[in-house]
């Protein structure tokens, strides 16, 4: 069960905020301690970060399928490494789509794993060395920038220009993962995805830091499809106003939508609400890929509403279509000096 983010976390500091800002305060003091201090271990590939500020969606998932084309192009072979959040493995283990499903190995595994080989694993060492074995000389690692187990070759912070960083403060006092400046010291680059001024803050912090900043934005590849039916569009995402926003900026017509907790699993009255609204009101139903993968492994109805779903496909668009390769190059770069112990 996927528990949702207090509203709290993604308005101005209040009550709830200032009560929880003392826990917040340790848990600060200890993740800036483990990314300060925690020994990191190498492994012999080139390894990308793709992290952010907070829980919950920012964009990592197409960033880091944006970088292994980039990879694919110049001829490496990336591999992804994931936690497999809500999946139910305890060891590393390559993910099979034809044997997988996201209830074992994660909904964003799934997706991963069409692109380019995927490992999921708790022990990022052990998923990462898993990939090497199996000839990758490219990680791309969905997450994992605060746990600071691997040595990275780069490290990038991707953050929603809309929701920015809520209201800024620590766990649990806020969706923070750690403190923002210590975040953004670990950094090689901010990837600032969308429109918005809610990134503005972390922008000029990272320019103070002399990070480099790259604009970024989703683009629908299939909404045209779309635009002469009335929509009844559902979300299980870290912000699935996100989602509604990217339809809405599509002319995708919607005639109601439904946001759900991260990872949620759907309920057999919750698949048959949506199956029933949209039969009643003649609606298309549209999701997105991360929920289409993460239904596919329900039972019952489940599958009814994966055949009446559509899926808006997006694609993460450099405004600079130089960075990604730009980022592969760096990575490499740094890594053969790492092996070469300079």
């Amino acid at each position: 069960m996927v528990s949702e983010a207090p509203p709290f976390w993604w308005k101005r500091p209040g009550l709830q905020s200032a009560l929880m800002a003392p826990f917040g305060w340790v848990y600060g003091r200890v993740a800036r301690r483990i990314m300060d201090t925690k020994v990191r271990t190498p492994v012999d590939a080139a390894v990308i970060c793709v992290g952010n500020f907070t829980v919950g969606g920012s964009g990592k998932t197409p960033t880091a399928l944006t970088l292994a084309d980039a990879g694919l192009a110049k001829g490496l072979k990336p591999g992804f490494l994931s936690r497999g959040y809500g999946g139910g493995l305890r060891h590393a283990h390559l993910v099979d789509l034809a044997h997988d499903t996201a209830r074992l190995v994660g909904d964003e595994p799934m997706l991963l794993a069409q692109k380019a080989m995927t490992a999921v694993s708790s022990d990022r060492v052990a998923g990462a060395e898993l990939l090497v074995r199996e000839g990758c000389d490219l990680i791309i690692m969905d997450d994992g920038f605060q746990s600071a187990t691997l040595v990275f070759d780069q490290a990038l912070l991707v953050v929603d220009a809309r929701r920015g960083i809520g209201n800024g403060r620590v766990l649990p006092a806020g969706p923070v993962r750690a403190p923002v400046i210590d975040q953004v010291r670990h950094a090689d680059a901010l990837v600032v995805v969308g429109e918005g001024d809610g990134a503005d803050p972390m922008i000029r912090m990272a320019a103070r830091a002399a990070k480099p900043v790259h604009l970024a934005r989703l683009e629908p590849r299939n909404a045209s499809r779309f635009r002469d039916k009335n929509c009844l569009a559902f979300a299980a995402i870290g912000d699935p106003g996100k989602f509604f926003a990217t339809l809405d900026a599509a002319h995708v017509r919607l005639a109601n939508t439904r946001g759900f907790p991260d990872h949620h699993h759907f309920g057999d009255d919750e698949i048959a609400d949506l199956l029933d609204e949209a039969e009643l009101y003649k609606l298309q139903l549209i999701t997105t890929s991360k929920d289409h993968v993460r239904l596919r492994s329900g039972h019952g109805r489940a599958q009814e509403l994966v055949e009446k779903s559509a899926v808006l496909k997006v694609d993460l668009v450099f405004d600079s279509p130089h960075v990604p390769s730009a980022i592969i190059d760096a990575s490499v770069v740094a890594f053969k000096r790492r092996r070469a112990g300079i």
